[in-house]
C-alpha cells in the first residue's frame, strides 16, 4: 500500500498509526455549550458548583461497601449550603448544568444537548444522590477528555442508571437468580464432598457471574464474537462450570487426582486453580466464543498475556475484514484482578501502560476487580497509599464504577454501563465489585485470626444469592418451592457427573479425530512436538533470486523518500553485498528470513525499545524521512504477502514479553520476536518466562514459537548489559543428560556465530510442522564482524541450521588440543591460535546449539579427534564465569557423552573463576581477564 504524504505533512508518524492490524480510533468533536448555556450556567454558577462537587465526590458518599467497613469521611463537597444553595424550594433551570431522564444521548458529533426542564433543588439533590451516591459509584471526572466526561455525565444522569429506575424483566431477574444459585450450589457440594480442597470459592463474591453474564449478553448483542479472558484463582471454578460450561464431570476428576490432559502427551498439567477452556456458548441468542486463558498462580501475570492474545485474534479477523471493521469490532478483552494484586502487582502498571500504543492496544478491556477489601491477611487500609485499589487505573485515565456485590442487579447495571463505554470510545474502564471473601484466602484458613470483627459480622449474614433468592420470592417473581427445586436439582447434577467421573477419560486439541479442537484451524498442520512426524530440522534454504529480491526491497525507499545521509552507507553495503554474494551481515540475513517468511504467507513481529533502528543501529527496517519523519517500512511497501511490524515498545519488559507471548498463542502462522535492548534485561520478565515461556506446553499444551533475542557478550561493558544469563536459561530446559531418541525439550536455545546461522534458525521456527520458544544469545559486536559475514551459498537450499560447526581447516592426526566453545568468543580464539603459531595443532568447534544439548552432532565432530585412542586435550572454553554460561550445562552431558562412546578423555574447563557478578566494571581488570582466557586455552601445547 503505498504511504501517505498528507499524514505525513501533518506531522502523523503512518506506520505506527496503522500498523499491523491497528485502526485509528474514532475521533470526537465535542459541541461546546450554547450562548444561552452558557448564560445559565454563569448565572448559576454556585448550582454548578454543587452539582460538579457530586460528580467529583459523590462516590465518597456512595453506600458500596457490603460490610460498611471502608473508612468513610463525612463529605462536606456535597452539602448544597456549602455553595450558598439553601433554599430547598428555590426553581433552577437544568440546562448545561445537570441531566434528567429524557434527554436525548449525546452523539459527540453534533449540537449540544439541551435540557428544558426546571427543578427545585430538593428535587436537584435528590436526583444527585440517586445518580452518584447509591449502590454504583462514578469516577470519571478526573479524565482530561472532555467528550468522555460529557458522555458519562450525562449517561449516568440521563439514563435509567440505577436499579429504583431500571427495572429488569422477570426473565432477567431469574437469569441473575440461577447464575448466583449454580455458583453456591458448586461450592457447598465441593465443600460437602472435598472438605480438604483449596478451591478458592467465589462465597461473597457471587455477583461476579452475573456481572460477567451481563457483560457477554451486552457484547454479543453489539456483535462482539469473541471474549478473551484473563483471571485468577478466586471463583474461577464457578465461572468454569457455570458460564463456560466446563464439565463438572472433568472437574471432578481432577480432584480426584488424575489429570486433566491425556497420558500420551507426557505433560504434567496444573492444579485446578489454573484449568482453562475455550467455549463456545449461545449468549443473547448469538454465537460467543469465550476463551479462558490459562493462567499461573503468580497474580496479574496473566494480564499482557489475554491482552497479546485479544490483539492477535484481533489481527487475524481485522486482516480478512473490510475497512470499517475497527479494533474492538469483534474481540474484546476481559481482565478480572484481585485487589490486593491489582495495587500491588507492578506488571499491572506495564499492562495499562500499553492499552492505548498503537503496537499493543485491542480496543479497550473491561476490568473487573474482584474485591475482598483484604488481601491473604492484609487489610486494604494497610496494603495500599491509594484510596481505592482501583486507583492504579487513573494513570491512564480509565473511568471506574465502584458497585456493591450485595446488589446483583446494580452490578449488572453497572456492566452494561462499562461495555458501553468501552465499546463507545474503545478504551479500558474499570469495576470495582466490593464484595467479602467468607472463607480465608482459602477455605483451609481460619480468617478470624486477623480479622475476627470483619468475619464475625460475615459469618452472620445470609449469602448474596439468598439475599437475593429472597427479594424475587417477595416481589413474586418467584416461589420457595421453584427456589428449593433447583437448589435440589442442581446439586443432583452434581452428584450425578460426580458418579460419573471415574470413567472419564480426558482429551485434548492435539488428538487426532477430535471434532472440536485448537489443533484444526490455523493449528492444523501443526502437530504435538513429540509426535513421530514432526519436523525438527526442515530445511531452511531459499533461492538466490529471491533473496535478491529482499535483500533490495529492505533498502528501498519510496521515491522523493529523504533518507538520512549516514544511512546511504547501510543501504550501499547490503545492495554490494547482494551483488557480490559475500559479506552478508547479520542485518541483510535477518532481512533474508523476514522478507522470505512474508512471501511464503508469514507475518512477523518484531516487539521491544529500540526495534526499528536496532538498539546497535544494525537493523534499520524502518526509515525515517528527514524532513517530515514520515515512517515507512520497506518490507511491507516492496513485498507482498505477510506483514512485518515493528513494534518499538514502552520501556517494559514483563508486559511487553508476556503481550509478545500471548500473541503467539493465537496463531502459528506468527514469527514472534522479543528483541531486549541488552540479555540481561530478561530479568524483569522473569515471571512470565518461568511461568509461562518454559512451562505452559508441559503444563497446559500450549504451543509458542516466540523468539527471544538477548543481546549477549562479554566486551566490557560492566556488571549488566552483559550476559543473558545464558546459565538460567540453560537451567529453566529439561534437557536429558544423555543421549536419548525423539527428545522433547522445552524450548531451544543458541549462541549462532554466523549470519547465515541466524537466519535458518529464525526459519526453522517457521518451518517445523510444530512451535516451541527459541531463544538466542544474540551478538553486539558480531552484527558487523566481516569474519561472522557468510557467503549467499550459505542461505540456498540444501542448507539448514547446524548445531556445531567443525573446524574444517585443521587435519585431525595433527591436531593435539581440541577446544570447543560457544559464541563470539571463537573469534578471539582463532585469532589467538594464529598468533601463538597453532594452527595446524588447535582444532576450535563451534557448539551453535545449546539445547537440546547435541549429544549426535557433537559425537560426530569428535570421533576423528578421539576415535584413534589419541590422548587429545579436550578444553571447554568460555568467557562467562564458571558458575555461569554453559559450563555448568554442558560439562555432565559430554561426561556422559564421552562414557557412552569408550573415550577416557578428560574435558578441563578454561573460563573466568566462579562470580557472583557476570562481569566486571573496571576496565584494566577485564582485559587481564581476556588475556587470561587465552594463555589458558593455548598453553602447555
Amino acid at each position: 500500500m503505498p504511504i501517505s504524504r498528507t499524514r505525513a505533512r501533518l506531522g502523523l508518524r503512518y506506520y505506527h498509526d496503522h500498523s499491523f492490524g491497528y485502526r485509528s480510533p474514532r475521533r470526537f468533536t465535542v459541541p461546546d455549550y450554547t450562548p444561552e448555556q452558557l448564560q445559565n450556567r454563569a448565572k448559576n454558577a454556585a448550582l454548578l458548583r454543587y452539582v460538579d462537587s457530586f460528580r467529583i465526590h459523590g462516590h465518597r458518599a456512595a453506600l458500596i461497601d457490603p460490610l460498611n467497613k471502608m473508612q468513610r469521611d463525612d463529605v462536606a463537597a456535597l452539602d448544597p449550603s456549602r455553595y450558598g444553595l439553601t433554599s430547598g424550594n428555590e426553581v433552577y433551570d437544568l440546562d448545561g448544568i445537570v441531566w434528567y431522564n429524557g434527554d436525548p444521548r449525546p452523539d459527540l458529533t453534533s449540537t449540544p444537548i439541551s435540557s428544558k426542564l426546571r427543578w427545585t433543588l430538593e428535587q436537584i439533590t435528590n436526583h444527585l444522590k440517586d445518580v452518584y451516591a447509591g449502590a454504583i459509584a462514578y469516577e470519571f471526572m478526573h479524565s482530561p477528555s472532555k467528550a468522555e466526561r460529557l458522555w458519562f455525565g450525562h449517561l449516568v444522569e440521563s439514563q435509567d442508571s440505577t436499579t429504583r429506575k431500571h427495572k429488569y424483566s422477570p426473565a432477567v431477574k431469574k437469569r441473575i437468580w440461577k447464575n448466583l444459585v449454580i455458583s453456591e450450589i458448586l461450592d457447598k457440594f465441593l465443600q460437602d464432598k472435598f472438605p480438604n480442597l483449596k478451591r478458592y470459592g467465589l462465597e461473597g463474591a457471587e455477583s461476579m457471574i452475573p456481572a460477567l453474564d451481563t457483560l457477554f449478553s451486552t457484547a454479543s448483542s453489539v456483535g462482539i464474537e469473541h471474549i478473551m479472558i484473563g483471571m485468577p484463582h478466586r471463583g474461577r471454578l464457578n465461572l468454569l462450570t457455570g458460564l463456560l460450561e466446563y464439565s463438572p464431570r472433568a472437574l471432578l476428576h481432577k480432584i480426584k487426582g488424575n489429570s486433566e490432559l491425556p497420558e500420551w502427551l507426557g505433560a504434567t498439567g496444573d492444579v485446578i486453580s489454573h484449568l482453562a477452556i475455550n467455549s463456545s456458548i449461545k449468549s443473547n441468542g448469538k454465537n460467543l466464543t469465550v476463551q479462558l486463558l490459562q493462567n499461573p498462580s503468580h497474580l496479574e501475570a496473566i494480564n499482557p498475556v489475554a491482552l497479546g492474545k485479544t490483539r492477535g485474534k484481533q489481527y487475524s479477523l481485522i486482516h480478512t475484514s473490510d475497512s470499517s471493521c475497527m479494533l474492538g469490532d469483534k474481540v474484546m478483552c476481559v481482565q478480572l484482578h484481585g485487589d490486593a494484586a491489582f495495587t500491588g502487582q507492578g506488571v499491572v502498571m506495564e499492562s495499562l501502560g500499553l492499552s492505548n500504543l498503537p503496537h499493543y492496544t485491542s480496543g479497550g478491556s473491561v476490568h473487573i476487580v474482584v474485591n475482598n477489601n483484604v488481601g491473604y491477611t492484609t487489610p486494604g487500609t494497610i496494603a495500599r497509599s491509594s484510596l481505592y485499589c482501583s486507583d492504579i487505573g487513573k494513570m491512564i485515565n480509565a473511568p471506574v464504577l465502584h458497585c456493591n456485590g450485595d446488589f446483583p442487579e446494580d452490578v449488572s447495571r453497572a456492566m452494561e454501563i462499562a461495555f458501553e463505554y468501552r465499546n463507545f470510545f474503545r478504551k479500558d474502564i474499570i469495576v470495582d465489585l466490593i464484595t467479602y471473601r467468607r472463607w480465608g484466602h482459602n477455605e483451609l484458613d481460619e480468617p478470624g485470626f486477623t480479622q475476627p470483627l470483619m468475619y464475625q459480622e460475615i459469618r452472620q449474614r445470609a449469602s448474596v444469592p439468598q439475599r437475593y433468592e429472597q427479594e424475587l420470592i417477595t416481589e413474586g417473581i418467584i416461589d420457595a418451592a421453584t427456589a428449593a427445586d433447583f437448589r435440589k436439582e442442581r446439586t443432583s447434577f452434581l452428584q450425578a457427573e460426580l458418579d460419573q467421573s471415574t470413567s472419564y477419560r480426558p482429551t485434548s486439541e492435539w488428538d487426532s479425530g477430535q471434532e472440536e479442537s485448537v489443533a484444526r484451524g490455523k493449528w492444523s498442520d501443526m502437530v504435538w512436538p513429540a509426535s513421530p512426524t514432526a519436523a525438527h530440522d526442515p530445511d531452511t534454504g531459499v533461492e538466490r533470486d529471491i533473496l535478491t529480491r529482499v535483500g533490495k526491497a529492505s533498502v528501498k525507499a519510496p521515491d522523493g523518500f529523504n533518507v538520512h545521509e549516514r544511512l546511504k552507507r547501510h543501504i550501499g553495503t547490503r545492495l554490494k553485498s547482494l551483488e557480490s554474494g559475500v559479506s552478508i551481515n547479520w542485518g541483510t540475513a535477518e532481512a533474508f528470513a523476514f522478507g522470505s517468511l512474508m512471501l511464503e504467507g508469514h507475518d512477523v513481529r518484531i516487539s521491544g525499545q529500540d526495534v526499528g533502528r536496532g538498539t546497535f543501529s544494525h537493523r534499520h527496517a524502518m526509515l525515517v524521512d528527514q524532513t517530515t519523519e514520515e515512517v515507512v517500512v520497506p518490507l511491507n511497501e516492496f513485498l507482498f504477502g505477510g506483514r512485518l511490524e515493528l513494534a518499538n515498545s514502552s520501556l517494559s519488559e514483563f508486559a511487553v514479553l508476556g503481550f509478545e507471548y500471548g500473541m503467539s498463542w493465537e496463531s502459528p502462522n506468527l514469527l514472534p520476536i522479543w528483541e531486549a535492548q541488552f540479555g540481561d534485561f530478561f530479568n524483569g520478565a522473569q515471571i512470565i518466562i518461568d511461568t509461562f515461556i518454559t512451562s505452559s506446553e508441559t503444563k497446559w499444551a500450549m504451543q509458542s514459537g516466540l523468539v527471544m533475542l538477548l543481546p549477549h557478550g562479554l566486551d566490557g561493558a560492566g556488571p549488566e548489559h552483559s550476559s543473558m544469563r545464558i546459565e538460567r536459561m540453560l537451567q529453566l530446559t529439561n534437557d536429558p543428560y544423555s543421549s536419548q531418541h525423539n527428545v522433547n525439550v522445552n524450548m531451544s536455545i543458541a549462541n549462532p556465530t554466523t549470519a547465515s546461522q541466524y537466519f535458518h534458525l529464525l526459519r526453522r521456527q517457521m518451518k517445523r510442522n510444530f512451535r516451541k520458544p527459541l531463544v538466542i544469545a544474540a551478538p553486539k559486536g558480531l552484527l558487523r564482524s566481516p569474519a561472522a559475514s557468510s557467503r549467499i551459498e550459505d542461505f540456498l537450499p540444501g542448507t539448514s541450521f547446524r548445531a556445531v560447526l567443525p573446524d574444517s581447516s585443521v587435519s585431525p592426526p595433527q591436531v593435539r588440543r581440541v577446544i570447543l566453545v560457544s559464541g563470539k568468543l571463537y573469534y578471539d580464539l582463532v585469532k589467538e591460535r594464529t598468533a601463538r603459531g597453532l594452527d595446524e595443532t588447535v582444532a576450535i568447534i563451534r557448539v551453535e546449539e545449546l539445547c537440546p544439548f547435541p549429544f549426535a552432532d557433537i559425537k560426530e565432530t569428535l570421533a576423528p579427534f578421539l576415535d584413534s585412542g589419541a590422548n587429545n586435550q579436550i578444553v571447554w572454553v568460555q568467557e562467562e564465569a564458571q558458575n555461569q554460561g554453559a559450563w555448568t550445562h554442558f560439562m555432565p552431558r559430554l561426561q556422559n557423552l564421552f562414557m557412552e562412546a569408550g573415550w577416557r578423555n578428560d574435558v578441563n574447563y578454561v573460563g573466568r573463576p566462579a562470580s557472583e557478578v557476570p562481569a566486571v566494571g573496571v576496565a584494566k581488570i577485564h582485559s587481564a581477564q581476556v588475556s587470561q582466557i587465552m594463555e589458558n586455552a593455548f598453553s602447555g601445547i
